[in-house]
């Protein structure tokens, strides 16, 4: 019994799923079926330029396995293109990734954020503190249970801010 395929790690989901050569009917069309990973795998050598040691890094897949998967989608989108089939993006052996790094998330954890958060300072969310108008600067003391945005300003009228 063979060992079962090691789960690969994709950072991207594409939007589109469903390429076809445009004038051709769809009931006279052959596919051609490349996989997620196999995307993936393309995605980030061709369109990326990382190289072949990096992806494998970042995929959690050996190296010759990532040429195998490479060699395999450039051929099914060689064989797409030269032969008028639709290429159909599904399945794979894959587990979706929440990417990492700069500019991602909302600064918290990683040390990212310090000074902010809960009890973290003055533009933190705790007690206390001033509510303040994006419009005309007006400050008003901050009621604790209700959020700044909530408030009235007591000038303008439009909402507050932290």
């Amino acid at each position: 019994m063979p060992r079962p395929r090691r789960i690969r790690r994709i950072f991207f989901e594409p939007d589109a799923t469903y390429f076809k050569p445009a004038g051709v009917l769809m009931n006279n069309l052959q596919e051609s079926i490349l996989t997620k990973d196999e995307l993936e795998t393309i995605r980030l050598i061709d369109y990326e330029n990382l190289s072949q040691t990096k992806v494998a890094k970042k995929m959690k897949i050996s190296q010759p396995t990532l040429s195998r998967l490479l060699t395999s989608a450039r051929k099914k989108i060689a064989d797409g293109l030269i032969n008028s089939k639709a290429i159909k993006i599904q399945g794979g052996v894959y587990k979706m990734v929440q990417p990492r790094g700069r500019g991602l998330g909302f600064g918290q954890g990683a040390g990212r954020g310090a000074g902010r958060g809960r009890m973290g300072g003055p533009a933190a969310a705790g007690p206390g503190g001033q509510c303040v108008c994006p419009k005309c600067g007006a400050k008003a003391t901050h009621k604790i249970g209700i959020p700044c945005y909530q408030q009235k300003c007591p000038k303008c009228g439009s909402p507050m801010t932290r």
